[in-house]
């Protein structure tokens, strides 16, 4: 569940205007390379490209959950980014459809296992995972803004999912913790049974319990040339391998952290879900071992 939306992007790189995104396009993009169906839950206006809807349904994208307002437009992002890509100023937001936004899982979603919960307000997140029969895995993501504006529905649906899965600045936020060791456990007192913490260009930290702790670098790339999306696709990959696999043992999550990053290393090379869109098992399997020599090391 998420926006399905257009994104104007500047960076360094270049700009690319009217460029296809929104966390449930990259989510579902990436999650598809490992299972299938992939059922969304979104809403778009009569702008949005039906050519673009048939490329996700050839590749397993259920989008019978695409609400469609004819007579508004879609979601809209601007933003342009710093010269190292690590900060962004937002130049507009167009809520359009996404203001009335009330989810409605068709009835053959209700049943799905695995349930990824996108960047939107607690009040809809709760509704998707109220309409949910018994998933075995849920995961949520969110931002600064909703602990700002909707503190208390945020805490409300924390306990409600398996895993939470955000930023390092996000998670010093919620916390109130600096040191990311201390906010984590903070945070996994909410209710949490699992914490990912992205950290960019400098990987990802995944925590259970009191002493279970992962880390995953990023792979360092030549070519950055957009990292819109790449949270999404992390999100994407993750519980994609998840549900391919249908492990939960910590082990496996270990494991799905590193797929995620995989995904999350193709999104960033090009503009928009350019990259996501020309994959295959080998070009995954093939990043996959970069990062395995990436990290092994012999005592």
């Amino acid at each position: 569940m998420g926006t399905v939306a257009f994104d104007d992007i500047k960076t360094p790189y270049g700009h690319a205007e009217m460029a296809i995104g929104g966390a449930a396009t990259y989510i579902s993009l990436a999650a598809s390379y490992f299972c299938k169906p992939v059922n969304v839950v979104s809403v778009i206006g009569h702008d949005f490209p039906e050519e673009t809807l048939q490329e996700m349904r050839s590749r397993g994208v259920n989008t019978d959950g695409i609400k469609v307002i004819p007579d508004q437009k879609s979601f809209f992002w601007a933003g342009e980014y710093s010269d190292n890509l690590n900060a962004r100023e937002t130049l507009a937001t167009e809520l359009n459809v996404l203001a009335d936004f009330d989810p409605v899982l068709p009835q053959a979603y209700r049943t799905s296992e695995y349930i990824m919960l996108g960047n939107l307000t607690p009040a809809v997140q709760s509704k998707v995972l109220d309409q949910a029969i018994e998933p075995k895995f849920v995961a949520m993501d969110t931002m600064n803004f909703w602990m700002d504006t909707a503190w208390d529905s945020l805490l409300e649906v924390i306990p409600r999912v398996d895993v939470l899965i955000i930023n390092d600045e996000e998670a010093r936020q919620l916390s109130g913790e600096y040191a990311l060791a201390k906010a984590a456990q903070k945070i996994l007192d909410m209710g949490l049974t699992y914490l990912i913490i992205k950290k960019g260009e400098h990987g990802a930290l995944l925590f259970h319990e009191k002493d279970d702790v992962f880390f995953a670098p990023a792979l360092p790339l030549s070519v950055v040339k957009d990292p819109t999306g790449a949270g999404d696709t992390f999100a994407g990959g993750f519980m994609g391998y998840m549900a391919k696999t249908e492990d939960l043992s910590f082990e496996n999550m270990k494991r799905a952290v590193i797929y995620g990053s995989a995904m999350a290393s193709f999104c960033v090379e090009e503009f928009s879900i350019e990259q996501l869109l020309r994959l295959d098992d080998e070009k995954i399997n093939a990043r996959i071992q970069q990062f395995t020599q990436l990290v092994h090391f012999e005592l």
